[in-house]
């Protein structure tokens, strides 16, 4: 028998403010076309005036708990992953878990940018088979939208703002790769690569920086790295890609989607597509995903998830888990 971490709950918030493409011609020499076509996004939600990161993470908390019929009392841990907290310090973690009205427990951020949510549920996972949590809130949450440079047009369309959750809840199963939960993890960084993806502002410089990064660079490790890691998880669980159900990557550019998912040797079909609708929300996106997918009625009880994400450092890795 083996303890694993169990997806119990999903939620996810977006902002009201929906920006489509077109609102960006007024100021910038974009086109609907012109972002469509190098990036299949439509659309993004912008977070409003004083509705911060952990705003958005509680309202995904929540919707994660009703859907799980839990409460904040029932968790025993909350990791979330923004590279968008409300300060440098405290964590947004526990800026959740005071809005959750949480007074036991423990909570902390995890910043690995795109990749963050990849690295929270990696390390949600290890509390609960390591038997340190019961119930883990999983979160992934952003505001891109406060550290663009809005007169870059190669990114500043790219991303948008929201927040997406899971409840992990540890159960013993029979320790076969057709359990359900977390079946392996495989995470990777490359320091090298830092000047390819990164927000020029900090503790350093005292401001807080606009992102920068080279697209076309950043493109041409993505599909590699993210087939690999991909390959790596599933080898890690005994399974192959012809046992997956669903691929669920990070929505950075539907380029690199279908490349990842072309290298993989699996259909479009097979894969989670929402980058259309919220753009680039670095580690809200895959649970983003997760959540809409399965209100959409596409991700069912048993299925194998492969989740995948590639961010700034660089840092990458993918998760493969049964629903």
């Amino acid at each position: 028998m083996t303890r694993r971490a169990v997806v119990v709950g999903t939620g996810h918030y977006l902002p009201k403010r929906v920006v489509e493409n077109a609102e960006f011609e007024a100021s910038l020499d974009t086109s609907d076309e012109w972002i469509r076509s190098r990036s299949g996004i439509e659309r993004r939600h912008f977070a409003a005036e004083g509705e911060t990161t952990s705003d958005m993470a509680t309202e995904a908390a929540l919707a994660a708990l009703k859907d799980a019929g839990l409460e904040a009392s029932d968790i025993d841990a909350i990791v979330l992953a923004t590279s968008t907290a409300d300060l440098t310090f405290p964590s947004a973690a526990t800026m959740v878990q005071a809005k959750l009205g949480m007074t036991s427990g423990f909570a902390f951020d995890v910043q690995a940018v795109c990749a963050g949510f990849v690295y929270a549920l990696t390390n949600a996972n290890a509390l609960i088979v390591s038997g340190q949590a019961e119930r883990v809130l999983v979160i992934g949450s952003e505001t891109f939208s406060r550290i663009m440079d809005w007169t870059d047009r190669a990114t500043c369309v790219l991303f948008g703002d929201g927040a997406g959750a899971l409840v992990l809840e540890a159960q013993t199963l029979a320790g076969s790769k057709e359990d359900r939960g977390i079946l392996s993890t495989d995470l990777n960084s490359d320091g090298r690569y830092k000047d390819l993806l990164y927000v020029d502002g900090g503790v350093a410089t005292q401001n807080t920086g606009h992102l920068r990064m080279q697209g076309n660079q950043v493109f041409r490790h993505a599909v590699e790295k993210l087939a690999k890691t991909a390959s790596t998880a599933l080898e890690r669980a005994d399974l192959s890609t012809a046992d997956v159900d669903w691929i669920v990557p990070h929505q950075a550019n539907i380029r690199i989607i279908q490349g990842t998912a072309k290298k993989m040797g699996l259909p479009m079909d097979n894969v989670i597509v929402t980058v259309q609708d919220h753009g680039n929300t670095s580690a809200a996106s895959i649970p983003l995903a997760l959540s809409v997918g399965k209100s959409r009625g596409q991700i069912k009880p048993g299925d194998l998830i492969v989740t995948e994400a590639i961010g700034g450092g660089l840092a990458w890795g993918a998760v493969v888990l049964r629903w």
